[in-house]
């Protein structure tokens, strides 16, 4: 069949390329590939925490939030438009530093320009100017209400925005999260309480959406393509001295308190130099055996830690497979 130039591209639907299951999830469970979606809530709970978290976890294979799973790492592209550069690299820094990693080594790129509008011919030709040129995995632009001057309450000044978004992703095959506000009022479901334009909740094929809960903050994720996860609990912590400031999740609103504790062994051994033994960790985080049995066969039933002849370690954890230290363990 020959196309005319006038027309739009089409192709016979058994010659598209077939979903994989291990390429469905950029980030298991919290980001499809190369989906397209907001990152989004109030002002102060974390959303460019979360977001950097993602970005970290892209570019070193580490998990997101200490859980979930990153199995094609990439090159990774961020713009914050409301922090200055060196507190940019100082928040990256801190996510390094929790997972024991080398920034000099960490693929992520950070555009320095005061400002980008992708309401501006020039800004978007730029911007896809460097896209052809990295190639990112996956692209963070925090926050969308710096990246146009136009009225966020207007269907057709959106969905021009949006519509430009689009194409990049389907240009470069980059996974894109937009950080943007949510308004005062309150919704029953967190997309709706986004601020400006409802297409801004029905665009996204992955959504993120973080809400202040007392002292805690609630994450839940939405995907056009997946079921969607249980709401989880989240805080922003660090060490003592005060550095390696993360998100670190508290418990799962929809599971036991087993699945906390999961969390809080995963970190501890994340945090360690070296293997931890069991009598170790239970004395560290205060807790019965058996309920750390139960922590670590969690653990180990989802492929995060690994059980050697010396303790226990994390898998994943950093840029070398802790397997390959240890090749005569099971």
């Amino acid at each position: 069949m020959q196309l005319s130039a006038d027309m739009l591209p089409i192709c016979r639907i058994n010659k598209l390329e077939i979903q994989q299951p291990e390429k469905l999830w950029l980030i298991e469970s919290i980001w499809a590939q190369h989906a397209v979606g907001i990152i989004g809530g109030a002002p102060k709970c974390c959303k460019s925490w979360f977001g950097l978290d993602m970005a970290v976890s892209v570019a070193s294979a580490t998990h997101c939030l200490g859980r979930f799973a990153v199995k094609q790492p990439g090159p990774v592209l961020v713009f914050l438009a409301e922090d200055a550069l060196p507190a940019v690299r100082a928040r990256i820094q801190a996510l390094c530093t929790q997972r024991n990693l080398d920034i000099e080594h960490l693929d992520v790129y950070v555009i320095t320009a005061s400002t980008l509008r992708l309401d501006l011919v020039a800004d978007q030709q730029r911007l896809n100017a460097t896209l052809a040129y990295l190639h990112p995995r996956f692209l963070l632009l925090d926050p969308l209400v710096r990246l146009h001057r136009l009225d966020e309450n207007s269907a057709a000044d959106i969905s021009k925005l949006l519509g430009f978004i689009r194409d990049m992703q389907r240009t470069y095959h980059s996974a894109i999260a937009l950080v943007h506000h949510a308004s005062k009022k309150q919704r029953a479901q967190p997309g709706q309480a986004l601020r400006g334009s409802s297409d801004l909740h029905a665009f996204g094929d992955s959504n993120a959406y973080l809400a202040k809960r007392n002292k805690r903050i609630v994450l839940s994720v939405e995907h056009r393509s997946a079921k969607s996860m249980d709401p989880i609990e989240m805080q922003l912590v660090s060490r003592a001295n005060g550095s390696a400031t993360h998100l670190e999740i508290i418990a799962d609103t929809g599971s036991n308190t087993s699945a906390s504790l999961a969390d809080r062994t995963l970190l501890l051994l994340q945090n360690s130099k070296s293997p931890l033994t069991r009598t170790v960790i239970r004395e560290q985080l205060k807790v019965n055996n058996q309920r750390l049995g139960d922590a670590l066969a969690h653990l180990d039933k989802q492929a995060l830690v690994l059980k050697t002849s010396k303790g226990w370690l994390p898998l994943g954890s950093g840029s070398l497979d802790k397997r390959s230290k240890y090749p005569n363990d099971p």
